[in-house]
């Protein structure tokens, strides 16, 4: 089995590495579209962030010698990377992925790994692959087979959006976030909106390796003071030191963040089909304007009355088009 893996950081270095101790041969793209050279793959295995996925279509044009012949693998956290990928190469040949592993990179650059969660797998098309689930489970790794597609990826995203956005607006550590109650109640606000969004839409959640979706909608439905003690408690002992995705990619002072492809998922989702969506609108657009003017985060950093202020507003906007409807 030969693999090619787009995105060397810590899930494809970690997927690839995985691959290799059993036997797969694995090729890694360059970064420069001018330096990949055509190569025949059984499996490739698109590893980057959200806003890199068009690139990373591209470097699969050149790469994949014969794309009929190749099964086009995506872990990328958001909704909307799998459509891409089925525009390009049909979506018969596209399997989405959620890995629910925490993977971190060592001090050597390696790819670090914690002993639960796992990987679930779920074909946008007919064909089972039965073959790329078998080989994955032969790392030792937990592997679940999903039927729906989207329920996979919505259901991921429900983790993902989770302590992520708040964070990174506050410059916080989850566990500083827990304490905020009011911005927590927000987090728990910002669930039942995904929560809202996907039942509109017709998906159901899973619960996927070493987190259960379904007890996530359930705690989130109980009154909010409940709500948040529980579902506050498992995030300081999942990853209350671990800094977020988002707040990564504040504090590296990146342009682009996966915010669009998380939080503003849900708002495009509710916009679509008629679902209010107030917390993760503000989330979405307070945090790309950070990201695109830095000096603004002085404006939230450790500052949750101004984000829950600009929530609130929101609400009332909400609130006064529905009634004038």
């Amino acid at each position: 089995m030969r693999a090619y893996v787009v995105g060397k950081g810590a899930v494809g270095s970690y997927l690839g590495e995985a691959l290799a101790r059993v036997g797969v041969a694995v090729t890694y793209a360059p970064r420069a579209l001018a330096d990949v050279q055509p190569c025949d793959a059984d499996v490739a295995i698109v590893a980057v962030k959200a806003y890199d996925t068009d690139a990373a279509v591209e470097t699969l044009r050149r790469a994949i010698a014969d794309p009929r012949n190749c099964v086009f693998m995506t872990p990328q956290n958001g909704v909307g990377n799998e459509e891409k990928l089925a525009a390009a190469f049909g979506a018969d040949r596209v399997v989405a992925a959620a890995l629910t592993t925490p993977v971190d990179r060592d001090r050597d650059g390696n790819a670090s790994a914690a002993r639960d969660g796992g990987l679930a797998l779920a074909p946008m098309g007919a064909s089972a692959f039965n073959w790329l689930t078998a080989t994955f489970a032969s790392t030792g790794m937990h592997v679940k087979v999903v039927g729906d597609w989207r329920a996979l990826k919505w259901s991921k995203l429900a983790l993902n959006v989770v302590a992520n956005a708040s964070c990174a607006i506050l410059n916080v550590l989850p566990s500083r976030l827990v304490h905020y109650e009011r911005v927590f109640a927000l987090e728990i606000r910002m669930v039942r909106e995904v929560q809202a969004v996907m039942k509109r839409m017709g998906i159901a959640a899973i619960d996927l390796p070493r987190y259960p979706v379904r007890a996530l909608f359930g705690i989130a439905a109980l009154p909010v003071p409940m709500g948040r003690t529980l579902i506050a408690s498992r995030i300081a002992a999942a990853r209350g030191t671990k800094p977020p995705s988002l707040l990564l990619d504040l504090r590296r002072a990146k342009p682009r963040t996966e915010v669009d492809v998380l939080n503003g998922a849900v708002v495009a989702a509710g916009h679509e089909f008629g679902v209010p969506t107030p917390v993760n609108t503000v989330y979405t657009r307070v945090l790309n304007d950070i990201a695109h003017t830095p000096p603004l985060w002085a404006k939230y950093r450790e500052r949750p009355e101004t984000l829950e202020a600009e929530v609130a507003a929101e609400m009332k906007r909400v609130k006064a088009l529905t009634t004038r409807k």
